[in-house]
């Protein structure tokens, strides 16, 4: 087990999102996708979940991401590909539930 009071040696970024109509998926996606275009993140993915845990409630999209440290973190935040995906993704998303560790 990774010691808390350690530095990571990066950051892991999973945003977990459900979608306020199943038909909407193909949108979110691709709209999520778009992030993988800004500087900074490594080792991107956007996939729909399997939902195959039966103790969990719905997740129809996870967004997963690693940056180097805080600063390129918070650099994608600021991009502008970052605000386009809000833009088209917000209207068709129900929850959103961002982790980072």
């Amino acid at each position: 087990m990774t010691d808390p009071k350690q530095p990571r040696d990066f950051i892991r970024h999973v945003v977990f999102f459900t979608a306020k109509d199943p038909a909407d998926l193909p949108k979110i996606i691709e709209g999520l996708k778009i992030l993988g275009g800004i500087p900074g993140v490594q080792n991107f993915d956007v996939a729909q979940s399997s939902n195959t845990d039966p103790l969990t409630d719905r997740v129809d999209v996870v967004v997963y991401g690693e940056f180097a440290d805080e600063a390129a973190l918070t650099a994608y935040r600021a991009h502008p590909l970052y605000q386009e995906s809000i833009r088209r993704v917000r209207p068709l998303r129900g929850t959103r539930v961002a982790a980072d560790f």
